[in-house]
């Protein structure tokens, strides 16, 4: 049954409009002025990097694309939408959509490439890349940080609304993902199967929530790789996409893994290993739970995995406590998940303060006990990355990997399988189908 996304974002917004009174009444502010943010001009030219609006403002308005533009928020009264839409013949004014908040606004145009001229009185403060020469300008406070710990915890539970937006968010990016395994089963290059994702999608690559990860054989090794090769290679091992969609604010993140037409059986194997691992996490999501423990609890499915598989000579204790595991596997087992795609608040508690990562595991980006409510991604991993394995070559711990068996695997790089998973009261729900 399709969600009432309009009743649902109403509900949403009330809910905004009381929490916002709460935290500014608390915290003795009168007023709070967001700022959406303006584009950063690269240095020496006219041309700008892409934009995306600051994520406080995308709360509200869930508009990921509006520059120059400001929201006025006052406990018991309309919020005000500064919408910077001055004319102009170069390029089309802004606009706001056709969607239920709009008329929850009043909404002023005009050009502010400057700060609105608000009226003075009472305590203010500004939210957002704005400068100290603004904020002293408008009598305001620029960014308190209490006041930010609040609101970004006040993202950290989602609403129905923000969770049907994540859903139709995972739903188109799963379009792109079976395009882009088409693409590379046809014999598309990188560029072939990242021009596929997008059309698919129905997106533009500024309107990414980030940059696809579009990895070929060894290049699926580089967790972040950030180039697509324009010409299809000799031999097709491996696929690893890790791309997403960008729905009414809201961001969907997922990561898949094929088999090419000559990887190695094993690599074969390892997929539906991690796959399994995968549903298995998802399965242990649930409130209470510690995201530290299930992290851990990854590295004990990974290290049986690579005992199964005889990558590693002994047992999956063997593989933990030697450090194995991390080489095969540097990154956290997943984070929360947003309006931003590495959403706020993953490492502090209710009241602020700092949860910092296991000592062991300083890439966790997710430290918290899980909430209902909570979006957090799952995505374990197994990589053959040569800077992480090679040091353990003349370590005690050489006797424990199978080296043959890795040198078969590293021309497919690596593995990694995401899905986006909401809390409920008792589970998890996994927002991410198969994807054919």
């Amino acid at each position: 049954m399709t969600p009432d996304l309009d009743a649902l974002q109403v509900h949403h917004f009330d809910a905004l409009e009381n929490r916002y009174a709460e935290v500014l009444t608390a915290q003795g502010y009168d007023r709070l002025l967001i700022y959406s943010g303006r584009p950063t001009r690269h240095f020496g030219d006219d041309q700008d990097a892409s934009f995306c609006s600051y994520g406080h403002f995308q709360h509200w308005t869930g508009q990921s694309q509006l520059t120059h533009s400001w929201l006025l928020v006052q406990p018991g009264r309309r919020p005000v939408c500064y919408l910077h839409a001055p004319d102009d013949f170069w390029h089309l004014p802004a606009q706001l959509p056709d969607e239920a908040w709009t008329a929850r606004l009043e909404v002023v145009v005009g050009r502010y490439d400057e700060a609105p001229p608000i009226a003075t009185g009472g305590r203010l403060a500004v939210i957002g890349d704005v400068s100290a020469a603004t904020s002293a300008a408008l009598g305001a406070e620029l960014n308190p940080a209490t006041l930010l710990t609040a609101l970004d915890e006040g993202r950290v539970r989602k609403s129905d609304y923000e969770i049907a937006c994540l859903s139709e968010a995972n739903r188109r990016s799963v379009l792109g993902h079976s395009a882009a395994r088409n693409a590379f089963l046809a014999g598309g290059s990188e560029l072939d199967i990242h021009l596929s994702y997008l059309q698919a999608s129905r997106q533009r690559e500024g309107e990414l929530p980030y940059d696809n990860i579009v990895g070929i054989g060894c290049h699926a090794a580089v967790l972040h790789y950030q180039h697509y090769d324009t010409q299809a290679p000799r031999k097709r091992y491996s696929l690893l996409v890790d791309a997403g969609h960008r729905y009414r604010g809201y961001c969907a993140d997922i990561t898949r893994t094929w088999p090419g037409a000559e990887a190695d059986p094993l690599f074969a194997d390892l997929i539906a290993g991690m796959h399994e691992i995968k549903q298995r996490l998802v399965s242990e999501v649930a409130p209470g739970v510690a995201f530290v423990e299930l992290h851990e609890r990854m590295h004990r499915l990974l290290g049986e995995l690579l005992a199964k598989s005889e990558l590693v000579r002994g047992s999956s204790d063997t593989a933990i406590e030697s450090g194995i595991t991390r080489a095969f596997c540097p990154h956290g087992l997943g984070h929360l998940l947003g309006i931003q795609v590495h959403d706020v608040a993953g490492r502090t508690a209710h009241d602020g303060s700092p949860l910092p990562p296991p000592a062991d595991h300083p890439a966790l980006r997710l430290t918290r006990e899980l909430e209902a409510g909570m979006a957090v991604t799952i995505e374990p991993g197994l990589y053959v990355i040569p800077m992480l394995l090679e040091p353990l070559k003349s370590g005690p711990t050489a006797r424990h990997l199978n080296w043959p068996m890795i040198e078969r695997l590293a021309p497919h790089g690596g593995i990694r399988i995401e899905d986006n998973v909401i809390v409920t009261a008792d589970a998890g729900r996994n927002l991410t189908v198969d994807i054919e």
